[in-house]
């Protein structure tokens, strides 16, 4: 059965502000488990995006709560990221957030026609639906450079390594849709499926080439500055 016959996917309102806690606690929940960091937001936060009519959320046919995503604004309104996607484990892997990116994307197309719409992500599979969406692979100076944006990367675990990194790089790849100069959705998906297995190996070496720095870092705090060998010690270097 097709993801559009199972799910409804609204445009979020002041009916929906009591799933903003179940919404709040699966970004959590969720980041925890891939051991990445997000922006965290609040449930009031969440409730504001519903009542501006700047969110998606979604229902199984038995109206279950199954997934949400929010639309931020920055650099007055020059930059449009999608944010927050989150899709109940219950509903995973049936294209569920293929469908609410695609919803998210519209409404913000729509609200925000003239913005450039971003996003930063250390996944594979949303930089494929991104891909088929008409975003492509930037660096970061091409991102908004609203020190409101990147004071939101401050709850992620790898902050460390984007400060050290004069923000100009970090683990997630940044992606760009702009309406004024853009690859056609079919350019771009292209380009993702010819080239998906060098992305998969740059992400796992951008990990790689960052984290091994880091990793050399806290053992020595552990250990009082003397090294200590760990499983990870050992991956990294074989």
């Amino acid at each position: 059965m097709e993801t559009q016959k199972k799910f409804r996917i609204l445009v979020a309102d002041e009916s929906h502000v009591g799933f903003s806690q179940i919404i709040c606690d699966e970004m959590a929940s969720s980041a925890k488990a891939r051991g990445t960091g997000i922006a965290k937001r609040s449930p009031e936060y969440i409730e504001q995006k519903m009542r501006e009519g700047k969110a998606v959320i979604a229902f199984s046919e038995d109206n279950i709560w199954a997934g949400f995503c929010y639309i931020e604004t920055w650099s007055h309104g020059e930059y449009v990221a999608n944010s927050g996607l989150i899709v109940s484990p219950d509903f995973r892997k049936g294209g569920l957030a293929k469908a609410i990116k695609k919803k998210i994307f519209e409404l913000s197309r729509k609200k925000y026609p003239d913005a450039k719409i971003f996003g930063l992500t250390t996944g594979l599979a949303v930089m494929k639906i991104n891909s088929e969406l008409g975003y492509e692979p930037v660096t970061y100076s091409e991102l908004t450079q609203d020190e409101a944006f990147w004071a939101g990367c401050k709850s992620c675990i790898n902050y460390e390594i984007l400060m050290s990194k004069e923000r100009k790089n970090c683990l997630c790849t940044g992606m760009l849709y702009d309406p004024k100069d853009h690859y056609s959705p079919s350019e771009t998906k292209e380009f993702f499926e010819e080239k998906k297995s060098v992305l998969a190996r740059l992400l796992q070496y951008k990990q790689w080439k960052f984290l091994k720095k880091f990793l050399h870092k806290e053992e020595r705090k552990a250990n009082g500055g003397a090294p200590k060998k760990s499983l990870l010690h050992l991956f990294f270097n074989h």
